[in-house]
């Protein structure tokens, strides 16, 4: 935005107290004035004593001496306040040069305004705080942004290698490469869905409702049941009524990832998962939790993260997209909510979510 130059605010603050120094002199002298000389006689006093001055010869004496005490109260006015103001100012100029760093790109610069906590320090803790988060999203969209290329990138390179395979060997078995075909077009139409949901969650793209979570994990459960008696999986529900204001669709969404990936990252063979919901005080809980292999804490401190698989516990018929988590989060972020990850004492994982009440 293009502006017309104006005063500086140096210069601004510099004349106020230069006037706030002038005008306390010429108060100070004005009350000599009037509660002093008025008293003195203005017309010649006869004595026979001493030289005794009248008014006259007072304001004389008094009128350059009160004018030159009033212009070297400018002069410490405008010198003073030039250099107070600048001493006030020099943290604004900080803050400015760093914030016209951050707005050519560099986010990595910081303030770190030291001395003792005021208004300033605490635009300046502010402004760092802010620039850290900044960094923070713009490192984490980088990384998903390379994931995401890489990822759909990987179902039409082998797209491209299929049809060359094809156009080589004339004779091949057609029927497979449709086939194969179909699997990899498969995946990438999964993979895209999943970004835009992901986009969707994060832009709050949803007008609020009244949900119930026990009905969102009761529909879930109905929806992948078939799922997990084929994995051989038993799933356990504790619902209780959990009423929550948010999107119904991406709440129902949330419940289908946290049970799908329950099912399918479990146990090769008798596994469990848990589905339960409540109210506790402000906050309506889902929880989800099954069996499964001992989990590392670093590995589930990554999990949420966009395109991050926990590689030991998925079976092969079930890689996903590495998103699942992902959207669960950003939902439940956009929802003012929390996603909360821990590793079963006997394996597994639970993962617990807590939305505000309705």
């Amino acid at each position: 935005m293009t502006r017309a130059p104006g005063i500086s605010v140096r210069l601004k603050l510099t004349l106020s107290y230069a006037g706030l120094v002038l005008l306390a002199g010429a108060v100070l002298l004005t009350v000599v004035w009037v509660f002093l000389l008025r008293y003195v006689p203005s017309g010649e006093i006869t004595n026979f004593g001493p030289f005794i001055p009248n008014r006259g010869d007072l304001e004389r004496a008094f009128v350059p001496a009160a004018a030159w005490a009033l212009a070297f109260l400018l002069v410490i006015g405008v010198a003073g306040g030039w250099f107070l103001a600048g001493r006030m100012l020099a943290p604004l100029r900080r803050i400015t040069d760093a914030t016209r760093r951050a707005a050519n790109g560099s986010l990595s610069h910081r303030i770190e305004l030291d001395g003792r906590q005021d208004e300033f320090r605490e635009l300046a803790d502010s402004f760092d705080a802010m620039l850290a988060r900044l960094e923070a999203h713009v490192a984490e969209q980088q990384r998903f942004a390379a994931n995401a290329s890489h990822e759909l990138r990987t179902p039409l390179a082998i797209t491209q290698t299929l049809l060359d395979v094809a156009r080589a060997d004339p004779e091949r078995d057609t029927a497979a490469l449709i086939e194969r075909l179909r699997v990899v077009n498969t995946r990438a139409i999964e993979l895209t869905e999943a970004l835009l949901l992901l986009s969707r969650a994060e832009r709050r793209a949803f007008v609020p409702e009244a949900v119930d979570l026990s009905l969102v994990a009761e529909e879930a459960v109905e929806s992948l049941l078939p799922l997990a008696e084929k994995q051989g999986v038993t799933v356990q529900t504790a619902v209780e009524a959990a009423p929550v204001l948010g999107s119904w669709a991406l709440l129902l969404q949330v419940g289908t990832n946290l049970l799908h990936n329950a099912i399918v990252h479990n146990l090769p063979a008798g596994g469990t998962v848990r589905i339960a919901t409540e109210t506790r005080g402000a906050f309506a809980v889902l929880t989800v939790e099954n069996s499964g292999p001992q989990l590392a804490p670093q590995l589930v401190a990554t999990l949420a993260e966009p395109f991050q698989r926990g590689g030991e516990r998925i079976r092969g018929d079930h890689p996903g997209v590495g998103l699942g988590l992902a959207i669960v989060d950003s939902i439940v972020r956009a929802h003012d909510g929390t996603l909360m990850l821990e590793p079963g004492e006997a394996g597994g994982l639970r993962v617990t979510v807590r939305l505000p009440a309705a």
